[in-house]
């Protein structure tokens, strides 16, 4: 798999606040990660026990997010990044998005078919919430804002690759809060979902979809005492992985540059054509 590179491009390109670079991608991932888990070692967790009580969704669920959601306004905006993290110019042919949609359906058919008699007036809005905000701090933190930043060096194949498989480790320290070496297949199982989400992303043109779909599946999985969803993750996982190489194949023979690939006025380095 060759990644390549964007090379430098017109100075005039000047408009964003701060012009992405990947250390600040990667810092600001960085950030949001430490305050997440600070609070939930603070907190206590216990990963398998998300979703057991009120309790247990407010402090080990909502609170982190809320703590998360914290570092991706101030950061996001500090840097200046909010279009190119919420817009993509350059849409993937709409075929993209039928593995979405799969996804979509799959987690309907979880809440459908679901058990949730364990679940209290007050749960359902503990889970509302925390869906709403790990769809948009996920999809803000390791899609919207890594791409801008993994695009300053990377050709669109590696921009895929990278930020996935950021997206895929942020859940590898669950291996010390709960679930021990399952993590390791979570990671794995998270790596095709984030190519899910990715699809959605840069074939409807905007990240709102990849953030419901992404609430929307977490939901489905946290609400249900019998998550069936959870069965035909790493199918949808293995087709998002398989359609994201194919169409970036595809997008490969024709030509790309910087100006195409983000909203106008991003800055990048380099300038001429965007390889992968």
């Amino acid at each position: 798999m060759v990644f390549g590179h964007v090379m430098h491009t017109d100075s005039t390109m000047t408009s964003l606040r701060v012009r992405p670079r990947v250390w600040l991608g990667l810092v600001t991932f960085a950030a949001y990660l430490a305050v997440f888990y600070t609070i939930w070692i603070v907190n206590g967790i216990d990963y398998a026990r998300v979703g057991e009580s009120g309790e247990t969704l407010l402090a080990w669920y909502v609170a982190p997010l809320t703590g998360g959601l914290l570092v991706v306004l101030i950061a996001v905006s500090s840097l200046g990044w909010w279009r190119p993290a919420l817009v993509e110019k350059r849409r993937l042919p709409k075929v993209g998005m039928v593995v979405p949609a799969l996804m979509a359906f799959a987690a309907i058919l979880n809440l459908v078919l679901g058990e949730f008699s364990r679940v209290t007036a007050t749960m359902w809005v503990l889970l509302v919430l925390g869906s709403v905000l790990v769809g948009f701090n996920e999809e803000v933190i390791a899609r919207g804002q890594l791409l801008t930043a993994l695009r300053s060096r990377f050709g669109e194949t590696g921009v895929w690759f990278f930020s996935t498989l950021f997206f895929s480790l942020l859940h590898l320290p669950n291996a010390f809060f709960g679930i021990g070496s399952l993590a390791i297949l979570q990671v794995v199982v998270q790596f095709g979902l984030g190519s899910v989400y990715y699809l959605a992303f840069r074939s409807t043109g905007s990240l709102i979809p990849a953030i419901i779909l992404h609430g929307l599946w977490d939901f489905s999985i946290f609400s249900s005492s019998q998550p069936y969803a959870g069965l035909v993750a790493p199918i949808l996982g293995i087709a998002g992985v398989i359609v994201s190489i194919a169409l970036l194949r595809r997008e490969r023979n024709s030509r790309m540059t910087p100006e195409s690939v983000y909203p106008s006025g991003v800055p990048v380095e380099g300038s001429g054509r965007n390889s992968d």
